[in-house]
Formats: C-alpha cells, sequence, structure tokens
C-alpha cells in the first residue's frame, strides 16, 4: 500500500464539473494498494498517518499532529502510484491491485480513519475527478508499507 500526504491549506475534489469533496487545512490522501495488501496492513498505515507530526509548531518546528491544528482529510483513491515503467514508456499497472478488491480496501481504509476520529471525506472511486489543492510548504510525504512495516 502506498500513500502519498500531501500537506494543504486547502484542497477540493470535483467530479463532472461539481465539487464533490472540499477540506480546509489538513491532508489530501492519495491512495493505492497492490497484491498483498490486506487490512491489517490499511489499518496500520491509517494509524501511521493519525500520529504523524508534520504540521509546525510556533517554533517552526513539524511537531504538530493533524489532531493538534485540527485538520481535515480528503481521501482519493489513486491506483496509479502502482504505474511500473521498467519497460518502454507507456506505464503498465500490473502491479496495482484489481479494482474490486482495491474499492473494498479504500472503504476499509477510510473506516480506518474514521475509527481513528479522522473521518475523511472521499472522491468516488473509479470516477474522473480533478483535485484542486494549496500544498502548504510544500510539504510532500510517500507512506509505502513495505518500507515501513
Amino acid at each position: 500500500m502506498k500513500v502519498v500526504i500531501q500537506r494543504v491549506l486547502d484542497a477540493s475534489l470535483s467530479i463532472d464539473q461539481k465539487v464533490y469533496s472540499s477540506i480546509s487545512k489538513g491532508y489530501l490522501l492519495l491512495v493505492s494498494f497492490t497484491n498483498g495488501d490486506n487490512e491489517e496492513i490499511a489499518n496500520k498505515m491509517a494509524e501511521k498517518i493519525s500520529k504523524l507530526r508534520i504540521f509546525e509548531d510556533e517554533n517552526g518546528k513539524t511537531n504538530l499532529s493533524i489532531f493538534d491544528v485540527k485538520g481535515e482529510i480528503l481521501s482519493v483513491s489513486q491506483f496509479t502510484l502502482y504505474a511500473n515503467l521498467r519497460k518502454g514508456n507507456r506505464p503498465s499497472f500490473i502491479d496495482a491491485l484489481k479494482p474490486d478488491e482495491a474499492d473494498k480496501l479504500y472503504i476499509y481504509f477510510n473506516k480506518c480513519l474514521e475509527e481513528l476520529n479522522l473521518p475523511p471525506k472521499t472522491g468516488v472511486f473509479g470516477a474522473d475527478m480533478k483535485i484542486n489543492l494549496t500544498n502548504d510548504g510544500p510539504f510532500t510525504i510517500i507512506l509505502d508499507s513495505k518500507e515501513i512495516f
């Protein structure tokens, strides 16, 4: 499982030119699953995200959590994080989890965030979505379950 975390001042997601979800200060999460991912991994990733301290305190140190700043989360399914470009110039997505399985894990991951008192706003799995954001910093982190668990 991979999650790109962007610390944002605001973010919105539109479908068919209509705003579907929006947040103020918080995290934009781009979430992707691969073969072998399961509910245990999704739960651990949600816990890790809930404990991150990547917001600046009064001394400019990244010391504050999303709870400390009363931040929000916009969670977006993003299978392209598992693009494989080893051969040629056209990406292959054979490493991305099959859509029906990925959708179930995406729903479960968002439920885990909600149970951690971080109810996410979401997009629509498989929809053509447009995202607008103001990246704060910019500050972007990539969490890969294979590297941290």
